[in-house]
């Protein structure tokens, strides 16, 4: 027998292309999972590594700043067709737009809670729908649908110039908590990973600061920055069925920058 977690499930991974959502998406296959990956940019990258790791990988070009709630069910039924099922939805996409509050830019404002809240409630509602309506009775009787969001500690705390991010994924919260209290007695599961400062694309011109770096490190109590792997090992417990029991969670996955 099989001893990858995730042999002959679906895992939907948006935001795939890099970063977090790479690392995240790479790790399911690696676990034996179907991996369906909803990016903006260019998934040539991603999809060398998946046929490097002989893994089953479908891509999906889309503009999160265009999804409306009719084409989230769209791009699930996709899905559904190519893979026969959605087991896991892992809600990554998101940016990042920095203005001092007073100044924040209306677009920028408008942009990012779109894309970071917008857009993973639409395919959240449109993958429990699914489930409601047919995926739940063609699955074995122990599954379970697991939704997973990435948050941020800025889901607790205030940050500076970056108002619309930081309402964006207090929101991520809590629609995370809201899908529970309403789905999880239908055998859905809906927690969300607050990841501390991971190194990737969208922090390397704080890295690069030697002031800005050297007071985050500071704080830090593991006195590193992230990796996206750190984020992926996370992703894997909450879609697990070690995870069953838990519901509306907000994982930090922080180092310990919020313990302090």
């Amino acid at each position: 027998m099989s001893t990858k977690r995730f042999e002959n499930k679906v895992a939907i991974v948006t935001g795939a292309c890099r970063g977090i959502g790479q690392a995240i998406a790479l790790a399911f296959a690696r676990e034996g999972a179907h991996v369906i990956s909803i990016c903006v940019g260019d998934p040539a990258d991603i999809a060398a590594k998946m046929k490097a790791l002989g893994a089953k990988f479908t891509p999906y070009t889309e503009d999160f700043a265009k999804l409306n709630q009719k084409r989230a069910a769209e791009l699930i039924a996709q899905a559904v067709k190519d893979a026969g099922r959605v087991d896991v939805l892992v809600n990554n996409a998101g940016i990042i737009k920095r203005a001092p509050i007073v100044d924040h830019p209306e677009a920028d404002w408008n942009l990012v809670l779109q894309i970071n809240l917008s857009a993973p409630f639409f395919l959240s509602q449109a993958v429990g729908k699914w489930w409601l309506t047919g995926g739940r009775e063609k699955s074995p009787a122990d599954a379970r649908l697991k939704v997973v969001n990435i948050a941020s500690m800025l889901s607790f705390q205030g940050g500076i110039f970056v108002p619309g991010y930081t309402a964006s994924k207090s929101g991520i919260a809590g629609i995370t908590k809201a899908f529970a209290n309403e789905l999880a007695k239908e055998r859905m599961n809906f927690n969300a990973i607050a990841p501390g400062y991971i190194a990737t694309d969208n922090t390397k011109a704080l890295r690069e600061d030697e002031r800005r770096n050297e007071s985050i490190l500071a704080r830090i109590p593991e006195a590193r920055w992230g990796a996206a792997e750190d984020i992926a090992g996370a992703a894997l417990f909450l879609a697990s069925k070690d995870a069953d029991y838990m519901n509306g969670t907000i994982m930090n996955v922080d180092g310990g920058w919020l313990a302090r």
